[in-house]
């Protein structure tokens, strides 16, 4: 084989990009990692995320969860309602089997995490603030013309890994179709701190405008992430902070007293959207780069972290047999590992909004039904939370570690 820059180029360097590196450190594998924003600005951005136990587990076997878990709120219940229907489930270890339900993270709080890893990495060259403006896919390698500080520089790799997000330049350079839609709703995201104390409670209130979920985070403050149809949402947006925050307690029963909003209401549309190709020669896409979910349930950051450990899955067999890692071949086995397990969760987020954003009776007395026969049926509660934390489907060996 003819000697090249690095064996993979990974384009993104955000939680779904440094994971990947991380998974890779120990194997030999020379790695570049090509990211566009300057570290202090992607620690300044501020959102917080579902961790699932799958990811956990994951970050477990990369050996940074020690460094993540005391800064995190782990949950240990889950509130499932429809508007102010009695029938309201709550969730429990107990129906896992688990020693938790799961976890809410901070971006800042995991970007630390995998960029101090990272530090101790001597196959992995950062390449940052860069972007890769331009990728020649030739047999054996692909060559990237990579924009850094205003110069241009061309490095050579086996195989380029796109975590550059949902609207990827890579995947459309390559020509991959996506197939998919933009919902008819929008999300305002904000952080709130109640009065009384969340129970560090995993909320998902279902309103027929969209899903209204509550992340607990540290310190008594909560991530909140309220759908609704486009021109509510920017109404929403619109009206001052008193406004606001007396919908939310409206939503909340008043049951967390007098709430304070901390920083900005973002806002952001919500799409489905699944890749038709994972893969071609020399390319991988994962991430948000291969698709996108709704988010209610907090599936999103999750399938990406676990595209990337089934990734690296497939390129350490692939180097124990002395494969080529940027064939075909090699990355099919990837895709045919993912793409059917993420289409199943694109359904089951798409499912749960259509049929809980919804006022047609005979569907609210079905889906009102199916939350009691849930709270009184101990297998329905195991297998949705299974789908939930992610433990259905294959398991990646970083989280068997």
């Amino acid at each position: 084989m003819m000697a090249l820059d690095y064996d993979v180029a990974i384009a993104g360097g955000g939680i779904v990009g440094l994971t990947l590196a991380c998974a890779l450190q120990h194997t030999g594998l020379r790695i570049a990692l090509i990211e566009a924003k300057p570290r202090e600005v992607s620690l300044k951005h501020r959102r917080a995320y579902h961790i699932t136990l799958m990811s956990s587990r994951i970050f477990s076997g990369l050996g940074v969860w020690d460094a993540i878990l005391p800064h995190i709120t782990t949950f240990r219940q889950i509130r499932l309602a429809d508007e102010f229907h009695p029938a309201v489930v709550n969730l429990h270890p107990q129906d896992l089997g688990t020693p938790a339900l799961g976890y809410v993270a901070e971006h800042h709080v995991l970007l630390k995490a995998l960029y101090d890893r990272l530090e101790q990495a001597t196959n992995v060259d950062w390449l940052c603030p860069a972007e890769v403006l331009e990728a020649d896919y030739r047999p054996e390698s692909v060559q990237l013309t990579v924009g850094v500080a205003g110069t241009e520089r061309r490095i050579t790799a086996r195989l380029l890994v796109a975590a550059d997000g949902s609207r990827s330049p890579l995947r459309q350079q390559a020509g991959i179709d996506t197939h998919g839609w933009q919902y008819w709703q929008s999300c305002i995201t904000a952080v709130i701190r109640p009065e009384k104390p969340h129970g560090d409670i995993a909320r998902e209130h279902f309103w027929t405008s969209g899903p209204f979920a509550t992340l607990p985070l540290p310190d008594n403050r909560a991530q909140i992430v309220l759908t609704a149809p486009h021109a509510e949402a920017k109404a929403w947006m619109a009206v001052d902070n008193e406004q606001f925050l007396a919908e939310l307690n409206r939503r909340y029963d008043g049951q967390l007293g007098r709430l304070v909003l901390e920083g900005d209401r973002l806002l952001f549309p919500v799409q489905l959207m699944q890749s038709d190709r994972y893969v071609r020669p020399r390319l991988a896409l994962v991430g948000d780069a291969a698709h996108c979910c709704h988010p209610v349930g907090g599936q999103g950051l999750n399938m990406g972290i676990r595209d990337v450990a089934a990734l690296a899955d497939v390129l350490k067999t692939a180097l124990q047999r002395q494969e080529d890692l940027g064939s075909l071949r090699v990355l099919k086995r990837y895709e045919g590992w993912r793409k059917l397990e993420n289409l199943t969760i694109l359904g089951f987020t798409d499912f749960l909004d259509r049929c809980f954003s919804n006022q047609w009776l005979p569907l609210v007395i079905l889906r009102r039904l199916g939350l009691r026969v849930m709270r009184s049926v101990r297998p329905l509660r195991f297998i949705a939370l299974r789908l939930m934390t992610g433990l259905m489907g294959r398991t990646p060996a970083l989280a068997k570690r």
